[in-house]
């Protein structure tokens, strides 16, 4: 390694450490799980949407289910689909989370509509998915992004066997997200999924003003010398065997 290259990568790893330098422990790393509902019809999306933001949002906020984000996908998803991430600080907040929002007064009283309106002939949603994640070590709580237009990114790493994801976890862990701080790849999570369709993979989460600063951002990503030095690691070699990624809008009563 020349002198020059020593300097970027010391400097670079300098100006890293503010970002991961309070050590992480295990009571630290939250739990999300992401729900995508299937919708019966698009015509079912408003009134599944005030069942959402009148009864479910206020029952989980009430017992102290914060940050919830609601999203429908950019353009017109077939069959139509609504995505919900709940953070939960531990496992048995997430276990008890559905029961107690059911008990809650607030959720039996603006239900009630919703429930009338339901039925097996005509049910507002066909089924929903569910998958579990646990925060990484280096991003171990959600982080919101501040109340404005705002479009998501979210992205699936699916890995050939459990080893793969782990090493990939890894390197968002001790070398990636640094790069992608500094290029705008702004995240709200990272989570290992325990729980879930097509495992071992991992799901992260990052947020732009609009597609024009996404690309503008990852180019600076990919483009970035350090990335071209991490992603080059053998230690790193064939971690991703396949990537999904989606593009989100927030709901006007997301609260990410």
């Amino acid at each position: 390694m020349n002198r020059r290259n020593f300097i970027q990568q010391s400097t670079f790893a300098a100006a890293s450490v503010g970002v991961f330098s309070r050590p992480t422990t295990a009571a630290d790393q939250q739990y999300y799980e992401w729900r995508t509902y299937q919708l019966k019809s698009r015509g079912k999306m408003n009134a599944f949407g005030e069942y959402l933001q009148k009864a479910v949002l206020p029952a989980m906020n009430a017992i102290g289910i914060k940050n919830i984000g609601v999203f429908t996908e950019m353009g017109l998803s077939d069959p139509p689909r609504l995505h919900l991430l709940l953070p939960f600080n531990n496992l048995e907040e997430f276990a008890q989370s559905t029961p107690t929002m059911l008990e809650q007064a607030v959720y039996q009283e603006n239900s009630a509509s919703f429930a009338e309106s339901d039925s097996p002939t005509t049910p507002q949603f066909v089924r929903y998915q569910s998958s579990l994640m646990r925060a990484f070590a280096a991003i171990p709580q959600m982080k919101v992004p501040e109340a404005q237009e705002r479009i998501f990114e979210l992205r699936t790493y699916e890995g050939f066997n459990d080893d793969a994801v782990h090493r990939k976890v890894a390197m968002f862990n001790d070398d990636e997200l640094p790069i992608f701080y500094e290029t705008g790849l702004d995240p709200v999570f990272f989570g290992e999924t325990l729980i879930g369709q097509h495992l071992p993979q991992l799901t992260y989460m990052l947020t732009f003003r609009d597609m024009e600063e996404r690309d503008a951002n990852w180019k600076k990503f990919i483009d970035h010398p350090e990335w071209k030095r991490v992603s080059g690691l053998p230690k790193y070699a064939n971690s991703v065997s396949n990537i999904h990624r989606v593009f989100l809008e927030p709901t006007p009563y997301s609260q990410v």
